[in-house]
């Protein structure tokens, strides 16, 4: 066994896939800049969507954690650290790290409310006053990518947690007077049919991006597809080996970009016009503002600029606004199409 089939998990290589631009950029953003708020990817069965969402967490760099913690604790970030670990660090205690692959965690259809945030052992609260905490998924998430396949389907009180976890930052646990809390950083993202249910508009609005995709109509493009995913399934290391390059190329700019990004700057006159546009088009609150304004950010950052320009703000504006957009069920024109209208009209004469 060579080199890589001793190290690499047999996932299909993330710059292998053939389409989807919309989808595969929204991740890379939300892997840049973790506080666009996630993703949701709306789209037909057997698009590649979760063979896209395994595949961004498969190229991701190593993360370095604390040895044993449950929650991935970083090592000098108090917002990523768990209260146990801060106690240890301010005692001057040692503490060990090691380096592992960015966690990739699944979110069953079925799952309870404590398969989610964990559980706390009251027994032996009560009895020995000792807080015993079983994890749930959100604190093995911490640092990583939660993913929830068929979000639309899941019951709205878990969707509710997520969504408040996501913003947050942090998993409170409380039973019977007893609190414990974690940092759950996290990277969400959400897939599922449209045919099988929308979210409900309030819990849609509190992903940070929504991306659409299509089954590919292009004969010689499926063909391409299906040839590509045939190699790999006879041969996932010959696959990897292939895209080894473009897989490394691509992660050193995702690192690239995750350390530019603070230095950012975008033009006030910019965010005016952003604004704007979500004005236009009567986007409730202010959450499109933010997320545009932080995606355009990424977005400059991964192309390695040190300004958000006009078309960076045109790229992913469709992608943070169209599932904010009130829906009228007698418009014939779909959101994206409104969204790309209004930003025609107000940003074609900075062009």
């Amino acid at each position: 066994m060579n080199k890589i089939q001793s190290q690499t998990r047999t996932v299909f290589p993330f710059t292998a896939i053939i389409g989807q631009e919309e989808m595969k950029l929204a991740l890379i953003l939300n892997v840049i800049d973790p506080k666009i708020g996630g993703v949701m990817i709306m789209g037909d069965r057997g698009t590649g969507k979760s063979t896209t969402i395994r595949a961004i967490a498969d190229l991701l760099p190593e993360i370095e954690v604390v040895v044993d913690d449950l929650f991935n604790s970083h090592v000098s970030d108090y917002d990523l650290m768990s209260d146990i670990i801060k106690q240890k660090i301010e005692q001057g205690m040692n503490v060990p790290t090691e380096f592992i692959k960015v966690p990739m965690i699944d979110l069953p259809l079925g799952a309870t409310e404590d398969r989610l945030c964990g559980t706390i052992d009251i027994e032996k609260a009560l009895n020995e006053g000792i807080k015993t905490f079983e994890p749930g998924l959100l604190a093995k998430a911490n640092r990583g990518i939660l993913y929830v396949d068929e979000v639309n389907l899941l019951d709205d009180h878990l969707v509710d947690i997520l969504l408040d976890a996501s913003a947050s930052g942090w998993n409170i646990v409380e039973r019977e007077g007893i609190s414990i809390r974690h940092p759950a950083r996290f990277v969400l993202v959400g897939s599922g049919n449209p045919e099988e249910g929308e979210l409900r508009p309030q819990l849609l609005d509190r992903f940070g991006m929504h991306a659409e995709i299509r089954t590919v109509k292009d004969p010689y493009l499926r063909v391409q597809i299906v040839e590509q995913r045939s190699d790999f399934d006879r041969d996932p290391y010959s696959c990897i080996q292939k895209f080894q390059d473009q897989q490394n190329q691509l992660k050193d700019n995702i690192i690239l970009a995750q350390n530019k990004l603070p230095s950012v700057k975008i033009d006030y006159s910019l965010r005016v016009k952003i604004s704007e546009i979500c004005g236009a088009l009567n986007v409730d609150g202010l959450r499109g503002d933010i997320v545009t304004n932080r995606a355009a950010k990424a977005f400059a950052a991964y192309k390695g600029n040190d300004e958000v320009s006009v078309a960076d703000v045109k790229t992913v504006i469709k992608l943070c606004l169209r599932h904010r957009l009130r829906k009228d069920p007698l418009d014939t024109i779909d959101s994206g199409s409104k969204v790309e209208q209004v930003v025609d009209r107000i940003l074609v004469q900075d062009l």
